[in-house]
C-alpha cells in the first residue's frame, strides 16, 4: 500500500467515531448499545473485520445499528467498480462506519449517516482511492425547523472544502434517494457523495472527518426536540407505511447494500438498517389536507433548506 495513503489513521477515527456515537446516543436512549466484535476467516472471500453496535427497544429508538468495517478483497464487486469499470477485477480495501436509526415515536425522524475510504490496489500501478458517504434525514410528520438545522449541518461540514461542494452534494442526495418506481424522494436528503478523490487524499479524509463528527450535531438536538411528542395509532401506522418505503430503497437501490451483499459481506452487519416494524397498504393515499398529506406536499420535494 503506498505510504502516503495512512489506513491506520482513518481506521482509528473511525473507531474514534463509532464508539463516540454509540456512547452519546445509548446515554440520551439510557439503553446501551450491545456491540458484536466479529472478524472473517482469512479463507473467505471478504476479508477483515469490524464491529456492529445494535440497540433494539430502547425508549427512543425502536432499532438503530452503527456498524465499523475494514475489509479487503480480491476483486472490486460490480456495485463498486460500475462508475469506475477501468477498476474492475482489481483488489480493495475498505473502511468505513455507517448507522441507521430508527426512532420508535413518529415524530422523531429516521436518520442515515455514513463516511468510508476504497483504495482499489493493482500489482503493477499506484493504488486507486476514493471517499464516499453523507447524511440524509427521513421525516414522517414535517417539522421546518427541524429541516432547516439538519441541512445547515451538512452544509457548514463542508464549507471549509469548497463553497461548490454543498449543493453539488445536497443534488446528488437529493437524485440518490430517490424510489424510482414509486417516483418519491425517500427523506427530505441532506448530503451525499462517491468516487470522490478531487481533494486528495489528506483533505478527502479531513472533509470525511468533518461530515463524521457533524452527525451528532445535526441530528441529536432534533431527538431531543421530538422524542417525547405524543401520538396514536394513526401516526404509528403511518410511520410503519413510510418504512416500508425505507425498506424498498435499501433493498432495491441502496449501493452500500449490494456491495455488502455481492462482495461476501456479514449479512447481519449490511442488513442492521432494516426497521424491526413496517408495513405495506395497497395503493394507499392521505387525506387530502392532512398532516400526512403534508409530507408529501411540503417535505419530499427537493428544496433549499439552507
Amino acid at each position: 500500500m503506498n505510504a502516503s495513503l495512512d489506513l491506520d489513521a482513518v481506521r482509528q477515527y473511525l473507531l474514534n467515531l463509532h464508539a463516540g456515537i454509540t456512547g452519546t446516543l445509548g446515554a440520551l436512549d439510557g439503553t446501551p448499545f450491545v456491540t458484536d466484535v466479529w472478524e472473517k476467516l482469512p479463507t473467505d472471500p471478504l476479508r477483515g473485520n469490524g464491529r456492529t453496535s445494535m440497540l433494539e427497544g430502547g425508549t427512543i429508538f425502536e432499532r438503530g445499528g452503527v456498524g465499523f468495517s475494514h475489509v479487503l478483497g480480491d476483486r472490486l464487486p460490480p456495485s463498486a467498480s460500475a462508475a469506475r469499470p477501468e477498476l474492475a477485477g482489481r483488489s480493495f480495501e475498505a473502511l468505513g462506519v455507517s448507522l441507521v436509526l430508527h426512532p420508535l415515536n413518529p415524530y422523531c425522524p429516521t436518520v442515515h449517516m455514513n463516511v468510508r475510504v476504497f483504495v482499489a490496489v493493482h500489482p503493477t500501478d499506484a493504488p486507486v482511492f476514493w471517499f464516499g458517504g453523507g447524511m440524509d434525514l427521513t421525516p414522517y410528520y414535517g417539522f421546518e425547523d427541524d429541516a432547516r438545522h439538519f441541512h445547515a449541518g451538512c452544509r457548514d461540514a463542508l464549507a471549509p472544502f469548497g463553497e461548490d461542494l454543498h449543493p453539488r452534494f445536497k443534488k446528488w442526495c437529493d437524485d440518490y434517494f430517490f424510489l424510482k418506481h414509486r417516483n418519491e424522494p425517500r427523506g427530505i436528503g441532506g448530503i451525499f457523495y462517491d468516487d470522490f478523490n478531487a481533494l486528495g487524499f489528506e483533505q478527502g479524509f479531513a472533509m470525511m472527518r468533518s461530515v463524521g463528527d457533524a452527525f451528532l450535531p445535526a441530528y441529536q438536538p432534533i431527538v431531543e426536540r421530538r422524542h417525547a411528542h405524543p401520538y396514536g395509532e394513526r401516526e404509528r401506522a403511518f410511520q410503519c407505511y413510510r418504512r416500508g418505503r425505507y425498506v424498498e430503497f435499501n433493498l432495491v437501490f441502496d449501493r452500500g447494500t449490494l456491495f455488502g451483499l455481492q462482495s461476501g459481506g456479514r449479512s447481519e452487519s449490511i442488513l442492521m438498517s432494516m426497521p424491526p416494524v413496517a408495513h405495506w397498504r395497497y395503493d394507499w393515499k392521505p387525506d387530502a389536507g392532512s398532516e400526512e398529506q403534508r409530507l408529501y406536499s411540503d417535505f419530499l420535494i427537493p428544496r433549499a433548506w439552507v
